[in-house]
């Protein structure tokens, strides 16, 4: 069974996914937080902003951190693209040879060092801009193999992080559709049911329902949570108690209906003003929201914040959140680009190209 406890989660760029077996259930992951974008840092001209991976994972209020963004599937020489902007890019670090993959080896310390301190760091895929649909189950596939090769438990001459093995995938889906992603997913059962580690998967979709992006995959396979972006839409935090926009309960009642009963909903929310177009809310009046929303709905799993540069920048808006829904939920963090989510009053999340 899941556990019902619950959290905050921040977003420094991008999420995870039930799979049965050695795929840990959500109720085990305690604390997010996206990295590698650096989301404040990217307007300011000194592009400060954003610590190291490692720093991040002394925070004990950090659970996990996700790593974004892999933005194109299919790039030069068939393999996927990754950008985490200022944190590691072709640009910056070159490419390792015959891919548009950066050369983020230097990282792979980083992301051990993370994981011996029980950290979970996983990989997001999508974000606001890139290619990321398929054409066919096979390609889908295909594609599943990759990532388990380059990025998780398989193995191949071009891995970015070097010898790091990553603990998840995350979908960040914000263009085309999610059409032959449930064979993506199913072909990732395959690989990771047969490792001798826990791996993870969540998505993030847009709070408008049904998400135009990730909607097919959410109804064909079971998540562990989903972090719904309740900002520059319509049905964000800015319309909350109008029964016209704001919308938690038709996702509660798709959470009832999914293929995991016990998934786990968690509302996105800018960290700052300037995160996202529309959608921000002061600390306590998100406090408010998601103290409302927890007594109402057992769908609750907590708040999940864009991102954690923005949420450092801006007087730690995650530790003042985590005061105004007061004790009891853990909370998620993520670092430029991520997503954080705590569970009682933890933090995490880390990440690449920007998805606000």
């Amino acid at each position: 069974m899941h556990s019902t406890t619950r959290g905050l989660i921040i977003w420094l760029c991008s999420c995870f996914h039930y799979l049965p077996s050695s795929l840990a259930s959500y109720a085990e992951l305690e604390r997010f937080r996206y990295y590698g974008q650096n989301s404040y840092g990217a307007t300011q001209s000194t592009r400060a902003g954003q610590s190291s991976l490692s720093a991040y994972c002394q925070d004990d209020t950090i659970n996990a951190i996700p790593i974004a963004f892999v933005h194109d599937f299919f790039s030069t020489g068939g393999l996927p693209a990754l950008d985490m902007s200022s944190t590691c890019s072709v640009s910056s670090n070159g490419a390792l040879p015959g891919t548009a993959l950066p050369n983020c080896q230097f990282l792979a310390d980083d992301i051990q060092t993370c994981q011996r301190k029980g950290k979970i760091i996983t990989l997001s895929l999508g974000g606001a801009t890139g290619s990321t649909s398929f054409n066919s189950d096979s390609q889908a596939v295909q594609f599943a193999d990759t990532i388990w090769n380059v990025f998780l438990g398989g193995s191949s001459s071009t891995r970015p992080f070097g010898t790091a093995v990553l603990d998840g995938i995350d979908l960040d889906i914000e263009t085309g559709d999610s059409t032959h992603y449930a064979a993506f997913v199913n072909r990732l059962r395959s690989h990771t049911g047969k490792a001798n580690k826990k791996y993870h998967l969540t998505a993030a979709p847009q709070c408008v329902y049904p998400d135009a992006h990730v909607g097919t995959v959410l109804d064909a396979v079971p998540f562990d949570a989903v972090y719904v972006q309740f900002y520059n839409n319509w049905c964000g935090l800015q319309n909350y108690g109008n029964n016209n926009a704001w919308n938690y309960d038709t996702w509660d009642r798709w959470a009832k209906n999914s293929a995991n009963k016990n998934v786990k909903i968690y509302i996105g929310a800018p960290a700052s003003p300037t995160a996202a177009g529309s959608g921000y809310v002061d600390a306590a009046t998100l406090g408010r929201i998601a103290k409302e929303t927890r007594s109402k709905y057992s769908s609750f799993g907590g708040v999940m914040l864009w991102d954690a540069s923005q949420a450092y920048a801006n007087g730690r808006f995650d530790k003042q959140i985590k005061t105004a829904m007061g004790t009891g939920p853990y909370f998620r963090r993520s670092v430029d680009n991520s997503t954080i989510e705590a569970r009682s009053d933890r933090f995490t999340k880390i990440a690449g190209r920007d998805s606000s």
